[in-house]
Order: C-alpha cells, then sequence, then structure tokens
C-alpha cells in the first residue's frame, strides 16, 4: 500500500502543502500540492498577535488541506514558523486550529527551521559534499546556515522579513527615499550584532530558497531568455544581476508600478522591495558573487525529517 505525508508550511507571508508519497531510501514523488497567501500578524501590532480574521483565514485554508490530505489518506505534518512563534496568542492560535481542523501545529524555533530547510536543499541540489552557505527570505524571519556532509556549523534566525520589514519601512508599500535608506539601516545592523553573520567564512558556493529568492531569481531569468522557465532550480544569478533589479525595483514607487516589471508576480510586487533589500545585505555581508536556487525549501524538508522520524520508530519496534 502508497504511504503520503502532507507537509504544511505555515510561513508569514503563504502557507504551502504538499503531499508526498514515500518511495524507498528516503526518496518520494511530489503528487499534489496547494500554495495560499495569507499574510499572519501582518497588521498595525506587528508580530505581536494574530488577528480573530487571520485566525479564522488560517483555520479555513488548513481546512481545505486536511481535506486534500485525506483524500489521499496522507499523513499530516504542520509546520509554523516566524509569525506564530513570535505571537502572543501563539498557544490559543495553536488550539484553535486543533479544535476545528484537528491539525497539530508545531511551532519551531528559527535554528529548527533553518535545518529543514537546509534537509530541504540537500534533495534538490547535489550539495551534501559542498560546504555551503544556506540563505531562505521568508515574510516575518531570514534563516541563514552554514553547513557540509548534511551538519550545521550555525543556523541563524534574524527577525528580517519581507513583511515584517514592508510593514515597518514601507506604509502602503509605497517607496520613499527615507524608508529604503532606514531600511538598508535596520537590516544591515540585524545582521551585523549576529557574531556569525560575517565575511571571513568559506564555503564552496551559497544557496537561496523561498519566496523573495525564487521570484527574483524568475526575473533575472526572463531578462535572460525573454521567457519564463518551468523550475528555477539549479538557476545561478549573479551579484550585478540581483543589485540591478533592485535598483530597478526600488525606482517603482508603488505595488502597481512593479508589475510593469516583466516577470513580476502579481501577489508579491508589495513585499519584494523589502525582500530584495536583504539579500543585497547579505551578498554584501559574505561578499557573494553569485548564489545558486533551491526551489526545495522548509516543505521538503518537513518530508525527510518525517521519515527520518518514520524509520527510527520503525528500527526501534523491530
Amino acid at each position: 500500500m502508497k504511504k503520503c505525508i502532507a507537509a504544511i508550511d505555515m510561513g508569514t507571508n503563504s502557507f504551502h502543502l504538499i503531499i508526498v508519497e514515500v518511495k524507498k531510501e528516503k526518496t518520494f514523488k511530489i503528487v499534489d500540492r496547494e500554495r495560499e497567501v495569507i499574510r499572519l500578524g501582518s497588521h498595525k501590532d506587528g508580530f505581536k498577535i494574530i488577528s480573530e480574521g487571520e485566525i479564522e483565514k488560517a483555520i479555513d485554508i488548513l481546512r481545505d488541506f486536511g481535506k486534500i490530505a485525506q483524500f489521499y489518506k496522507a499523513d499530516v505534518r504542520a509546520i509554523a514558523t516566524s509569525a506564530v512563534r513570535e505571537a502572543k496568542n501563539k498557544n490559543e492560535f495553536i488550539e484553535r486550529v486543533f479544535e476545528e481542523t484537528e491539525i497539530t501545529v508545531e511551532a519551531i524555533n528559527g535554528k529548527a527551521e533553518a535545518e529543514l530547510i537546509y534537509l530541504g536543499v540537500q534533495n534538490a541540489l547535489d550539495v551534501e559534499q559542498n560546504r555551503i552557505l544556506c540563505v531562505d527570505i521568508g515574510g516575518g524571519s531570514t534563516e541563514l546556515l552554514l553547513g557540509e556532509h548534511g551538519l550545521s556549523e550555525f543556523a541563524e534566525s534574524v527577525k528580517i522579513g519581507a513583511v515584517r520589514l514592508s510593514k515597518m519601512f514601507f506604509p502602503d508599500y509605497m517607496m520613499t527615499d527615507s524608508g529604503i535608506e532606514l531600511c538598508r539601516q535596520y537590516i544591515q545592523d540585524k545582521i551585523n550584532s549576529n557574531v556569525n553573520l560575517h565575511p571571513a567564512h568559506k564555503f564552496d558556493f551559497a544557496v537561496g530558497t523561498s519566496g523573495t529568492i525564487v521570484a527574483a531569481a524568475s526575473i533575472i531569468s526572463f531578462r535572460r531568455h525573454k521567457k519564463f522557465k518551468k523550475s528555477m532550480n539549479g538557476f545561478t544569478f549573479s551579484a550585478d544581476e540581483i543589485f540591478e533589479l533592485t535598483e530597478d525595483i526600488l525606482k517603482c514607487k508603488s505595488p502597481v508600478d512593479r508589475l510593469f516589471i516583466e516577470g513580476m508576480e502579481i501577489k508579491r510586487a508589495d513585499i519584494i522591495p523589502a525582500g530584495l533589500l536583504i539579500l543585497c545585505q547579505v551578498f554584501e555581508t559574505f561578499n557573494l558573487k553569485e548564489m545558486i536556487v533551491s526551489e526545495n525549501a522548509l516543505r521538503e524538508g518537513i518530508i525527510i525529517d518525517t521519515i527520518s522520524k518514520m524509520e527510527e520508530m520503525q528500527s526501534m519496534a523491530i
């Protein structure tokens, strides 16, 4: 009988579901996927509270995801990140979700999130033997990990994300010179205050994952080839390309203006400037010349981790 697992990544900007069929030797095949945009904790109080409206929308999405999982008879594992782990009403949110959907939500810390992302990256790219810097820019936080042979040397979560900084520095998602300068300085200060984040690290290459980075890579690819690639996995872009794209996007004052940039995703036009400012600072902090894209991230890491846990339990039962 086929064994299926459903992984739900409850991010700050969107919820993702993947359903996989488990194969031999920790491999899997994705059989279904869904994505819903939801901005958790993104109202005026920042990330302190998940509002009633956000809770209800989250429950609606998770109820739908649960039905899809039931169709495949898949075991569900749901992981929540920055917005949920920081919310004062985190426990109430998790209880409400369980009461109404029977889905158990795990709100994990930033280090655990970075390590699950690293698992996902290793499944997408042949990097296990390499020393890599892994960068994931989310809605509420940015995860950075230095890893080699599947082990992390450091895993850091910095409270800078595309939704968070948009709310802080760009009211109504409108660009101003002062907002851009303040945002740049804030990002720099947050990164500089972390002792592990500095240019002296040696690694073979940098890998970027998730929304901002995949969206930026897609626009750069379109600029190069005048057509869309079906998959961005393994695509490499340069520092010059990302700096040029960021300048072009920052010149667009409003989200509507940004839609005129070829390849821009409609649902990301509002928050992409803040995400790109974070990415540019990461390039500068680590003196990166280029970055390779992994389409796998947290949700695929959840799958691999879940399969490993299942195998451990089976071996203990023998």
